[in-house]
């Protein structure tokens, strides 16, 4: 087998966090007898995502983005609440959120079967992605998962990688693939750590030419040949 040791971004590689975000966003709204409407939840996008950019640059702390995100939101819509206490509520009905992407579970479960051992590999809230992982079914195929909130440091940073290195038994680098969406924190995050990566681009977005990717897939099934012997879309 290429590649045995697996590891694995969370959210829109294996699970649907659109699905997932935009049903906390509603239920926490709506406790507290607030109007949401896509204006709403696409100004709450744009907020939310550039402070993820700035978390996974290193430039604001994971504490930092949690306090800023609904209290910016707020401010934008006039909306006299306490930010931090919706933020942990919203956190809490995120938890919610497990819905899996195609062929995610058939795959894993499959790879598992294989012999792989399957490493989630998430920047995220732990309680919350530990939650939404449990819901999702994904569990009995995974070997460990990691949380960047739990490590003190989050992808692409080569830390995160170091810990996460440190904590898989008979590790070896050669053996290794990173699968996820994200160029910014999956695929550079190999980068930096010396692994293999593998682009999950469904989409047929155009490969960067500065970020080395040996694999470039559109479905997840796709995974089973690359590990045994590859072979695969480069």
């Amino acid at each position: 087998m290429k590649y045995d040791i697996l590891l694995i971004d969370a959210d829109e590689t294996l699970m649907d966090f659109p699905d997932a975000e935009h049903q906390a966003l509603i239920r926490t709204f709506q406790a507290h007898n607030l109007p949401f409407s896509d204006e709403i939840d696409q100004l709450y996008q744009s907020i939310n995502q550039n402070l993820w950019r700035e978390f996974e640059q290193n430039k604001i702390t994971r504490q930092q983005l949690l306090a800023t995100r609904f209290a910016k939101l707020f401010e934008a819509l006039h909306i006299d609440l306490d930010s931090d206490a919706f933020n942990t509520e919203y956190l809490f009905n995120l938890g919610f959120g497990g819905k899996t992407l195609p062929h995610a579970l058939e795959t894993c479960k499959q790879l598992h079967e294989m012999g792989c051992r399957l490493y989630i590999l998430t920047n995220g809230v732990g309680a919350t992605q530990r939650r939404r992982i449990q819901a999702s079914g994904l569990s009995p195929f995974l070997t460990d998962i990691f949380v960047s909130e739990e490590s003190g440091f989050q992808k692409p940073m080569k830390e995160f990688f170091d810990y996460v290195f440190a904590r898989i038994p008979d590790f070896d680098k050669t053996r290794t693939l990173m699968i996820g969406d994200s160029l910014s924190s999956d695929m550079e995050g190999a980068r930096r750590a010396g692994v293999d990566a593998c682009w999950f681009n469904p989409q047929h977005k155009p490969r960067p030419q500065d970020i080395p990717i040996h694999y470039d897939i559109d479905s997840l099934p796709c995974l089973l040949q690359i590990v045994q012997n590859g072979s695969g879309t480069k």
